[in-house]
């Protein structure tokens, strides 16, 4: 989506020696240790979403040519809409207003999320976009964690931004810029309004409820912008692939490790997204860095793991 992680709770007394026979009954779960068990859990859940992601992005920039950005969006979301209703079948009775309004407002971040960074991957390289894209998140840990630290970390991404300007940035396309920037922004909303759905919704309702408003909101821009060419064999099937990588598993994943991790955690354990995003570029794309390039990148991933450490104390 390991540098470092948050450092675990420390744990306070002896185990008892290896092979030493049980005396009385068994003493309860030590509360400290579980919740150390579930944030490495959560940690991890989130990695390899975004690995998932972040390839299948790539995989995703192949289908341009054939559906256009708006058009990928379209399928990618409606397939995982399907896939994720197939599979959850979420229950819609039993639900209040404010509970739908929830699963609403995360899914259209969770659509504005995707149409913005097609946009920007359209335009800009993949690891300069989510480079940008990261930003959000980032804003949103500093801004929930409420430490003097963060606004360190802040600036150092801050400045990894302005030395990927000197590395070429001002030879972006500014539209790409600006659509990067605005899915960041998105990002951020779909982490605060996920966490907030997931308390509110059993299973994996929530996401299957939100993947439908995504696709409502993405399918008529989609259809219009691409029409027949979207119902091609070959750019169906990509759209599947695409939709299993980018929506389906890392969605799953991200949700997972929601319940498991606070949302400033989650935040900036997209650190290294921009890292991941560079490596699917050039492997599947062939976008190489500049040395500046990937020297900014390494310093918002570093940014970011830095305010991991930063929440975790």
């Amino acid at each position: 989506m390991s540098a470092s992680t948050p450092a675990a709770p420390a744990v306070t007394g002896a185990a008892p020696a290896r092979g030493t026979p049980a005396t009385g009954p068994a003493a309860p779960a030590d509360p400290r240790r579980t919740a150390a068990r579930g944030t490495l859990t959560g940690i991890g859940l989130m990695l390899a979403g975004a690995v998932s992601v972040q390839f299948g992005a790539a995989v995703a920039a192949l289908l341009f040519p054939r559906a256009g950005a708006l058009g990928t969006v379209a399928l990618r979301v409606t397939f995982a809409a399907v896939l994720l209703l197939a599979v959850t079948r979420p229950r819609l009775r039993g639900h209040t207003r404010a509970d739908w309004a929830v699963a609403g407002a995360f899914g259209l971040a969770l659509g504005g999320m995707n149409i913005l960074f097609y946009q920007a991957v359209a335009r800009v390289p993949l690891g300069a976009a989510v480079t940008l894209e990261v930003l959000g998140p980032l804003l949103l840990s500093v801004v929930a964690a409420r430490r003097v630290a963060g606004l360190l970390w802040a600036g150092l991404a801050l400045a990894g931004v302005a030395l990927l300007g000197r590395g070429g940035f001002d030879r972006l396309d500014p539209a790409g810029v600006a659509f990067a920037l605005g899915a960041g922004a998105m990002w951020a909303a779909y982490i605060v309004c996920g966490a907030r759905a997931g308390a509110r919704f059993p299973r994996l309702d929530a996401l299957a409820i939100a993947m439908v408003v995504a696709a409502l909101v993405s399918l008529p821009p989609g259809v219009a912008s691409a029409g027949a060419r979207l119902l091609d064999p070959a750019v169906l099937g990509l759209g599947l692939v695409i939709a299993v990588m980018s929506s389906g598993v890392p969605y799953t994943l991200e949700l997972l490790a929601l319940r498991r991790l606070p949302a400033a955690t989650f935040a900036v354990l997209t650190s290294l997204s921009p890292a991941l995003a560079a490596l699917a570029g050039y492997l599947v794309l062939g976008q190489g860095l500049s040395a500046a390039q990937g020297a900014a990148i390494a310093m918002v991933v570093a940014a970011s793991v830095g305010a991991v450490r930063t929440g975790g104390r």
